[in-house]
């Protein structure tokens, strides 16, 4: 496995931009954006933060990981698999999609030479359980494979998205809390961690539920021994669940892209910065606030200028 950084050259650390945004203002809160998303072309975001940590373990061996029909992660492995030579497989959510032509996201992951295991619901739910498990192995024909779980969110990953919380605790701006959208709580478990004293760090759900602060918990213990950084889960947002949204966030969404110029990604990222809104409004952070919003990925399409 060649050295990650020479071979790909990652823009890090990612780029920390002010914007004039009067919702915030009004409030005492001065907004940043922190690019993450101008990382890398094929692994934007947290998906560089939480893969390159699992691939230098992996030390070119079959990748096998997971996702659904439309999982930007299983996209960010497949590329990393052609960029880097090394094998990747992709298990995804829903075995009747191995009978309908590949959609978009998953004909990206197959161009790039990613091997795709359709799974059943009840299989994929129990997918750490060994012996489901090597059954996927088995269907995918690799040998001595890497496992990384689904969204990439382990402990190697954790540790990697420290990264982001010391690049923001290092950052002359003076950031006094950092938010980011969540999944599966990998990057809010190292964001918190890399913070350090003083900040705070506020993850913003986007899924349906309230497993996710057990998620962080359980990250913290295995990566750092126990809870690291002053962190907490704000689940109000989710518009319904995941991909979910409706007109009221669309028409934020649209309207943050006309005032600033930046694509707004639906899924994860518009949720964020339409939560940050209200909870600037409802006060929810001390007047003087720098307030860095995490932008883990962006629309499909080439990528922004920075």
């Amino acid at each position: 496995m060649p050295d990650l950084a020479a071979a790909l050259r990652p823009l890090l650390p990612s780029p920390l931009q002010s914007v004039r945004d009067e919702r915030f203002e009004r409030h005492g809160v001065g907004l940043l954006l922190k690019r993450d998303d101008l990382i890398h072309p094929d692994l934007p975001g947290n998906k560089w933060r939480k893969l390159a940590p699992n691939l230098r373990a992996a030390r070119g061996r079959p990748v096998l990981t997971f996702g659904g029909a439309y999982s930007n992660h299983l996209r960010a492995t497949a590329a990393a698999g052609r960029l880097l030579g090394f094998p990747t497989v992709g298990v995804v959510r829903g075995d009747e999609l191995a009978d309908r032509p590949l959609n978009p996201s998953l004909s990206r992951c197959a161009a790039d030479g990613m091997r795709l295991v359709f799974a059943d619901r009840a299989a994929y739910r129990a997918k750490h359980e060994p012996a489901v498990l090597a059954r996927f192995v088995a269907e995918s024909g690799a040998e001595d494979v890497y496992v990384v779980p689904e969204g990439g969110s382990n402990a190697p990953a954790a540790r990697g998205c420290a990264e982001l919380g010391a690049e923001l605790r290092d950052d002359p701006a003076g950031v006094g809390a950092a938010a980011v959208a969540c999944g599966t709580g990998g990057t809010l478990a190292g964001l918190a961690a890399g913070l350090g004293p003083g900040r705070r760090a506020l993850g913003v759900a986007v899924l349906r539920g309230s497993f996710l602060g057990g998620e962080v918990r359980a990250l913290q213990q295995a990566a750092f021994g126990g809870r690291a950084g002053d962190w907490s889960v704000e689940d109000r947002f989710h518009f319904g669940g995941y991909a979910r949204g409706g007109p009221e966030l669309d028409a934020f969404a649209a309207d943050f892209e006309d005032r600033h110029g930046l694509p707004v990604e639906r899924v994860y990222v518009a949720k964020l910065l339409y939560a940050l809104s209200v909870l600037a409004a409802e006060g929810a952070f001390p007047r003087g606030t720098a307030l860095a919003a995490v932008i883990t990925g962006r629309p499909d399409g080439p990528p922004p200028a920075p």
